[in-house]
């Protein structure tokens, strides 16, 4: 597949921008205000990478679409498309036949089991950062921001915690890289790890999230082989990567920001804001849906099969919505805090409640034993970018 192709007829000559999406690391530190530089420009463009797609860039637009799914289908939702991929179920269904599975998946996260699943990220926090401490320095990527979604997400799924350094990078190929084969081998491979677990759930059925997944029913069914290994794929691969990013940008954010790392240290009733204020600020995930009709919207002649990106920080760094949106503000209102970091509607992230409380402990637990701390100079960081933003090294130096 060529990488940028013709414009078709149905796209406007001003509406198409040369927009790369999977070379925004190499273009700027700050990943979000390069993906923001698309609001300088129309509402809706479209860019002829990867087979070409369209991008809405405002917060309305992207609202609208993401409840929309009787003309913008989640069955796609990457790019490059990936026709060989194990559909993501219950990710690349549309209401009706997602609400059954999103049913089952959450009953793995209930909220006796966060309480429980916050304490495993409460400890492992606690025994990082104790270790971290004395040493001065940290890759913070690879020895804290990693290890704890991990370390959480492995105990909610019944998986050994040795196995965190065969499955990371699996992860991370798939949701950044835009090598198409890549991912696919990466996704059997996956396939291939998850198999033997499965089997012993079957044989063995445990209170884990794996475990449900093997053996819950949709409709007074069980779930076919096909049904769990794709449910259990989509749960490995998002539990794994954005966590461990968001906590990423947190932390070079802290970083090079010496006055509002002490505002939450001398109040930590900011923290539960400040959460949310990074959730705006330092969105990750920038999915696509699929047209499934030819379709007018605002003017423009969308066609069946066209394909629309959606980035989550391009809503929270929307102007029309968020008063200064590139400043990080602790005394925003929690009710003017506008993001989609866990999208919205029917396909809103199971996991959200969790991914916040793991970002709440971070803060709670690092800031108050290592409240000095910058980047080392002498080691840029790495940004990553693709599907999910990302941060791919974050050294990090404090005194001792």
């Amino acid at each position: 597949m060529p990488q940028t192709v013709a414009v078709p007829d149905n796209v406007p000559p001003e509406l198409v921008v040369d927009f790369d999406f999977y070379t925004l690391a190499g273009k700027a530190e700050d990943i979000q205000l390069a993906w923001a530089e698309l609001h300088k420009g129309p509402d809706i463009v479209w860019t002829p990478h990867y087979g070409g797609y369209w991008i809405a860039t405002r917060a309305e637009d992207i609202k609208v679409m993401q409840v929309d799914h009787e003309h913008f289908s989640h069955n796609e939702f990457d790019i490059p498309l990936n026709p060989d991929r194990v559909k993501s179920i219950p990710l690349s269904l549309d209401p009706p036949a997602h609400t059954p599975y999103r049913k089952l998946l959450m009953t793995g996260f209930t909220p006796q089991k966060v309480r429980q699943y916050s304490e495993v990220a409460r400890d492992t926090a606690k025994e990082l950062v104790a270790k971290l401490k004395p040493r001065g320095e940290c890759e913070f990527i690879d020895e804290f921001a990693k290890v704890l979604p991990i370390n959480v997400f492995l105990t909610m799924m019944g998986l050994p915690l040795e196995d965190r350094d065969f499955l990371l990078p699996r992860a991370e190929i798939a949701v950044r890289s835009n090598d198409v084969d890549l991912k696919t081998r990466t996704q059997m491979e996956l396939a291939g790890y998850l198999m033997g677990h499965i089997e012993s759930r079957k044989a063995n059925p445990q209170d884990d999230l794996l475990g449900m997944i093997v053996n819950g029913e949709v409709e007074d069914r069980p779930l076919t082989p096909h049904e769990i290994m794709a449910m259990s794929l989509l749960v490995l691969v998002g539990g794994l990567d954005t966590v461990a990013s968001q906590l990423g940008f947190v932390a070079h954010f802290l970083a090079k920001n010496p006055g509002h790392r002490r505002e939450l240290v001398d109040n930590p009733k900011l923290i539960q804001t400040a959460c949310e204020e990074f959730l705006r600020r330092y969105g990750l995930p920038n999915t696509a849906r699929q047209l499934t009709m030819d379709y007018e919207y605002k003017g423009l002649q969308f066609k069946k099969g066209d394909m629309i990106q959606m980035p989550k920080c391009l809503y929270g760094l929307d102007d029309r919505i968020n008063a200064d949106p590139t400043v990080v503000d602790f005394h925003r209102k929690p009710s003017e805090i506008k993001h989609a970091a866990f999208g919205a509607g029917p396909h809103v992230c199971p996991g959200n409640v969790l991914a916040r409380r793991e970002l709440i402990v971070f803060l709670e637990e690092w800031l108050p034993e290592i409240p000095d701390f910058e980047i080392d100079p002498d080691r840029p960081p790495v940004f990553a970018a693709g599907s999910v933003n990302g941060v791919d090294k974050l050294y990090l130096k404090w005194a001792v």
